[in-house]
């Protein structure tokens, strides 16, 4: 491959992203194969998972090229299909749009029928000197190609790269806080005042809450969003994005807001004073998405922005939310044209909802223009739909289809009978709620029943999980054309995360198939056939928490959350309970790992409330969940003997594996009373152990040998806690357990230090460190950069010392989670070398104060171990 100059790899910082081009269906087999070949070298494909198809959305496969790093182009006997309108197939744009530097690997089927139009790019593609083009006839061959020309690829880059960097190129940008914050698929239109405003008023800082208000449809969420992106240099410390579309509880406000953070909810201290003390004094912007459906838990605002009044709160709402603090922004409509003036196209397109209907037009048509002979059309349009942005973005959907004086005239008949028979909404809502029912009219009825049927989804859902709710349906079997077309409507979005296809609707959208649905009487049975959906994926995935493959679980589920509490929603809410206590203690070792404790606490308090009958099993679930919490934040005997209780009814149950953890947190409830009983404590735990071992329960078995470590270094007795703590990570290693690894390591190697065998700690800090990365759990990190600041504190290195003890203490303030002061051993280390070398000690605090994460993890690590870990600290 020669010719135009090869861009550098972009390694660690960012996944190499491989874009493939090809039909679908012709050829699903060999886009298997190139995904799992991709995969394989742990890079991302860029699968775009409708493929070349019927009016493909050319500006997303345009912004998909726009962030790949490498096109692999696979050809079969099908040129793809030629939209109307349209000169060439999807499959010919995409190669064409590919930057002439982006490498381009093209796999060539032999075929004896390749289709005339085939043939002729094939032959183009040949005849161009910076294409890799290579024949195949199978799949498994091609797959076989594909990973050994990405790894030949990946090495010349990788020379380039080295090559580059030490003739003195740019650094790359490093990951920002700003990450977070949702990128909008278009450009945003007529908002710079707003912007502006809202910039303004945290700037000014006097108002502790900013509320957007407006109705469904106005771009409050997309305002909040280009605020955030825009106020980086007025919240150095970070801006984070809170959806909050998924959540109906007001008590989840809170483990919502600490998910987002990064704080672990282990119920070991109230939620509300870990976030209070992670935001304490630090310049942070939260932006809470669609507060309306929680605004009784507004008051929790007020509070939070009592305990950490640094934090800006920016809130985007479709009511007022009515509390002490707050300043109101209403959120208008775009300007329109005036319905008396006249003009033409240049006198239209200024006015942003016309600028808006043409930008969005031309995303779907992109020779679409502006015309004087369209123009009145066009300003009609977006009188009709009053500037709503997302009503005028669904309208110019259909110039696809539609030209505009067709698109108005459509309006001008179905709005006022839309309109008027929803006199019950706001007047700008009920324009909104009636374009999308417009929209909607112009679908065949299999593809409106679709669309109906995905309002059972959360924020965000996969084409798997809705090809598993179609059986029954209208659209049975034909999941994949119809969210095509819906795609093509703007009335379902698509992204890619992690190199996955992901799903989604508009809240209002959502809201819209939900109310239909619910009106035809099959929201319960839409919302049953998901719950199973969910309840099935949590039985496949759960038993991967418990060995090695925990890592790959953790993820899978975090991306599912939304879907797991609307789920779980249902479950309580009908009355299944017994599938609701089920669907909980599966995912144990989840919400330990994730820190959702206190979350699945409001669920199974809700469960208890009802008084209906349950299993023996779920009431033990529910009650062992409900005094989680209770055992570390308020330890009183009721709470042991409630435990007690949970050990009887596991065992009732016939669950001897649930009895023996709940004995082993009996255990650990003793240990927190007042006056512990150490005894029976150390009795209980024991028993449970030998249980969990017989059952074969590795993971309980791991983390309940660390408590009996704990109980043995309380008592003084540092031989018998190092021999529970080296066999909990044994039994972990043994299972791949990473989560149990982290934490018996790090009690491991804290125990060396007390010890003096500084050798032997600081090798196993390094260890449990790089199990944290792995598993991205920053407590762990936390205590692994405390264990090797009290290394290099024992070494002589202040300065060293200084950094990583002001990176971890930054960390546990964050995620709020704290130790216990009798396992604190770096800081009578910390306080020799600081009246030792106090100016080395104060300027290492200074340079930690400023790491990010990622970087602490890297001044922390041996060479080696550094570039062996990139990959991972890429993601952070």
């Amino acid at each position: 491959m020669t010719g135009a100059q090869r861009p550098t790899i972009r390694t660690p910082d960012q996944r190499i992203r491989v874009f493939v081009s090809s039909t679908l269906r012709e050829l699903a087999d060999e886009r298997r194969a190139a995904r799992a070949a991709i995969e394989r070298l742990r890079l991302a494909p860029v699968m775009f998972e409708l493929g070349a198809r019927p009016h493909p959305p050319r500006a997303l496969y345009r912004s998909y090229l726009a962030q790949s790093d490498v096109f692999v182009g696979i050809y079969g006997d099908s040129y793809g299909w030629v939209a109307p309108e349209e000169q060439i197939s999807g499959l010919e744009d995409e190669y064409r749009l590919a930057p002439a530097s982006m490498p381009k690997l093209i796999y060539i089927r032999e075929s004896e029928s390749r289709e005339p139009r085939l043939r002729e790019l094939i032959a183009r593609i040949q005849a161009d000197d910076t294409v890799a083009y290579l024949p195949f006839r199978t799949a498994e061959q091609l797959e076989e190609q594909v990973a050994n020309d990405l790894a030949t690829l990946l090495a010349e880059r990788f020379d380039e790269s080295r090559i580059a960097q030490e003739g003195g190129g740019p650094d790359e940008i490093p990951p920002t806080p700003a990450s977070r914050i949702p990128v909008p698929y278009s450009a945003t239109i007529g908002r710079e005042r707003e912007i502006a405003e809202v910039l303004a008023l945290l700037e000014r800082g006097g108002d502790p809450i900013v509320s957007l208000i407006g109705p469904g449809g106005i771009g409050k969420s997309r305002l909040a969003a280009e605020v955030a992106r825009a106020a980086e240099h007025l919240f150095p410390d970070g801006r984070y994005f809170v959806p909050l579309e998924g959540v109906l509880e007001p008590g989840l406000l809170l483990p919502t807001i600490a998910y987002v953070l990064g704080i672990r909810d282990t119920g070991e201290a109230a939620l509300e004073e870990r976030i209070a003390r992670a935001l304490a004094d630090r310049r942070v912007l939260l932006v809470l998405d669609n507060f309306e459906q929680i605004v009784e838990a507004a008051p929790m605002l007020a509070r939070l922005y009592a305990g950490a009044p640094a934090t800006g709160l920016l809130v985007t709402s479709r009511v007022v939310l009515r509390v002490r603090g707050e300043r109101v922004v209403e959120v208008g409509a775009l300007p329109v044209p005036d319905e008396a003036a006249r003009g033409g196209a240049a006198r239209v397109g200024r006015a942003a909802a016309c600028a808006l209907f043409v930008d969005r037009a031309q995303a779907v048509k992109p020779g679409f223009e502006l015309t004087d002979a369209n123009a009145a059309a066009v300003a009609d349009i977006c009188r009709r739909l009053d500037g709503l942005p997302l009503a005028i973005e669904l309208a110019a959907a259909k110039v696809r289809l539609l030209t505009p004086h067709g698109i108005a005239e459509r309006l001008e008949q179905s709005l006022p009978l839309l309109t008027g028979a929803q006199r019950d909404l706001p007047d700008r809502h009920r324009t909104m709620r009636a374009t999308i029912d417009w929209s909607v009219s112009l679908l065949p009825d299999w593809q409106r029943a679709l669309l109906e049927d995905l309002g059972v989804f959360a924020r965000q859902f996969s084409l798997d999980a809705v090809e598993a709710l179609g059986a029954g349906r209208p659209w049975e079997g034909q999941a994949m054309d119809g969210i095509a077309a819906l795609i093509d409507g703007s009335l379902v979005r698509q992204t890619e995360i992690g190199g996955d296809s992901v799903l989604s609707l508009l809240a209002i959208v959502r809201e819209y198939a939900l109310g239909q649905l619910k009106a035809k009487g099959e929201a319960g049975r839409m919302r049953a056939a998901h719950a199973d959906y969910y309840s099935a994926l949590v039985e496949r995935v759960a038993p991967g928490l418990r060995g090695a493959d925990q890592g790959a679980a953790v993820v899978q589920l975090g991306a599912e959350l939304p879907n797991l509490r609307a789920a779980v929603r249902h479950l309580v809410h009908t009355d299944r309970l017994d599938d609701a206590g089920d669907f909980a203690w599966r995912l144990l070792i989840y919400w330990w790992v994730a820190g959702f404790f206190g979350e699945v606490r409001v669920w199974m308090l809700e469960l208890l409330g009802k008084e209906q009958p349950i299993t023996p099993h779920t009431r033990a679930v529910a009650w062992f969940f409900a005094l989680w919490s209770e055992m570390w934040q308020r330890p009183n005997e009721g709470v042991v003997a409630g435990l007690a209780e949970c050990v009887r009814l596991f065992r009732e149950s016939g669950d001897d594996d649930a009895a023996a953890m709940a004995t082993a947190a009996r255990a650990t409830a003793r240990l927190q009373l007042p006056m512990p009983d150490l005894a029976t404590a150390e009795r209980e735990l024991a028993e449970a152990v030998e249980h969990l071992r017989r059952l074969g329960n590795t993971w309980a078995e791991a983390i309940t040998e660390v408590s009996r470590g704990r109980l043995a270094w309380l008592r003084g007795d540092t031989e018998e806690a190092q021999a529970r703590f080296d066999r909990a990570t044994q039994v972990a290693e043994a299972g791949g357990d990473l989560f149990t690894l982290s934490v018996a390591g790090n009690h491991q190697a804290r125990l060396q230090l007390v010890r003096g065998e500084i050798d032997q700690a600081e090798a196993g800090c390094i260890r449990t460190l790089l199990v944290s990365v792995r598993l991205h759990f920053e407590e762990g990190v936390a205590y692994g950069l405390e264990g090797l600041c009290a290394v290099a504190a024992a070494r002589g290195d202040a300065e060293r010392a200084g950094a990583l003890a002001a990176a971890a203490d930054g960390i546990r303030h964050r995620i709020g989670v704290f130790d216990a002061e009798a396992f604190t051993v770096h800081v009578p280390q910390l306080d020799a070398i600081r009246a030792a070398d106090p100016d080395g000690m104060a300027a290492g605090e200074r340079r930690g104060a400023e790491l990010s994460v990622a970087e602490a993890i890297e001044l922390a690590l041996p060479d080696g171990e550094r570039e062996r870990i990139a990959p991972e600290l890429a993601r952070w």
